[in-house]
């Protein structure tokens, strides 16, 4: 089946990326010539997205400028035969997709982020993708997921075993006794945010793709701001295991999180490294024979 919608929250300072993202957007970062949110947009359309639901903020025009065309720019690509370059910039699995922007006036967390969309929603299943995690597997990590959420209809998150050390920074899925069947899919119990390694229920660590039914806005709606203010996805979850099963996948790939200068750096590597001409380059640099 296809996931028609998808929701890309988007609104977020970036301030782990500061003072580049005082102008720059952090969505907008590039991996080598593609910016992070162009990698999140194209694994939502490998899931079958014809729309995508950006929450936005008014400080970043720059996403919307993007995804919108540029006749002048597309003019002089043509006239001096620079095609490769006018297909990068108008890719053909764009043609046919709605690129919709809804403006979160407060960061009020995830939670409050993702119900924003609820209209634009309406009433079919939905994606939703954080275009910090950048994931590179064929098929793609959301495709992986839509296909679990396929077999039963029900709410679907991509995860990864993460180790201890780190385990703290995520939040963290509690099977109750559950096992993964062959296809690395579980029901779980419970979920809680950044646990400390002592009493985290598992080594399995949401990833930064979902799929929900539109029963998530409900259980967002119940969930009540934090200490900072602000609507926690991971509370919604909690509340929607009590009315829903709610299944977990392990995704088969390489995942980088790009919110953190160390995985960003990695994940330009790890790009670059695939492509011929870059990864030579980067082995005679790290060799010293420029």
């Amino acid at each position: 089946m296809k996931i028609k919608k998808a929701v890309l929250p988007v609104a977020g300072f970036g301030t782990r990326f500061l003072p580049a993202t005082k102008a720059i957007p952090k969505e907008m970062l590039t991996i080598i010539d593609k910016p992070l949110i162009e990698y999140a947009v194209e694994e939502a359309i490998s899931a079958g997205a014809e729309e995508i639901i950006f929450i936005t903020s008014y400080t970043k025009p720059a996403i919307k400028n993007y995804f919108s065309r540029v006749p002048e720019l597309e003019k002089q690509l043509k006239s001096t035969g620079k095609i490769e370059l006018l297909e990068k910039i108008q890719p053909k699995i764009f043609e046919n997709v709605k690129f919709t922007y809804i403006n979160q006036k407060e960061q009020k967390g995830l939670g409050h982020a993702i119900l924003l969309a609820e209209e634009a929603v309406g009433s079919d299943a939905f994606s939703v993708l954080l275009p910090d995690d950048l994931f590179i597997s064929t098929p793609s990590c959301l495709e992986q997921i839509r296909d679990s959420y396929s077999q039963n209809l029900q709410p679907t998150i991509a995860v990864n075993r993460i180790d201890k050390n780190n385990i703290h920074k995520y939040g963290v899925v509690d099977l109750g006794g559950n096992q993964l069947n062959k296809t690395n899919t579980a029901v779980i119990s419970n979920i809680i945010e950044k646990p400390h390694a002592s009493v985290a229920p598992s080594d399995i660590a949401v990833a930064g793709r979902y799929i929900f039914n539109p029963t998530i806005f409900e259980c967002i709606k119940k969930v009540e701001a934090d200490n900072s203010g602000e609507i926690q996805i991971t509370d919604a979850i909690k509340l929607l295991t009590k009315i829903e099963n709610v299944q977990v996948k392990i995704f088969d790939g390489e995942k980088y999180d790009c919110g953190s200068k160390d995985g960003y750096l990695e994940a330009t590597i790890a790009v670059a490294m695939k492509d011929p001409y870059y990864s030579n380059k980067i082995k005679k640099i790290i060799t010293g024979k420029l």
